[in-house]
């Protein structure tokens, strides 16, 4: 004699997503559209900076430019100065800072 096990399969696991979620999940790309403007907005502050003050933030001049110039309108340039910053960090770790 055979027998069979039977499992009865519900789907719990995948509620609806409640008017909260929904309501994020509509306004994301302009929260994210907004936070990009605001940081493009003090990106562009930084060109207020004198060379010395840039360099204790770990960038230069030419960063400040190329990040605007490398990113689009919709792009945030605060990672391409992040990387900037990254990359010069790295370097002077490797190559000790000679007067």
């Amino acid at each position: 004699m055979r027998t069979h096990e039977q499992t009865l399969e519900l789907d719990c696991g995948k509620l609806a997503p409640t008017l909260m979620q929904r309501l994020m999940a509509a306004f994301a790309p302009l929260a994210t559209a907004l936070r990009i403007l605001r940081n493009r907005s003090q990106v562009n502050g930084l060109h207020e900076l004198d060379d010395n003050q840039l360099r204790d933030i770990g960038l230069s001049r030419a960063d400040v430019t190329s990040a605007f110039l490398a990113s689009t309108f919709f792009e945030d340039p605060s990672e391409h100065l992040t990387q900037a910053a990254k990359r010069r960090h790295l370097l002077t770790i490797r190559r000790p800072y000679r007067d």
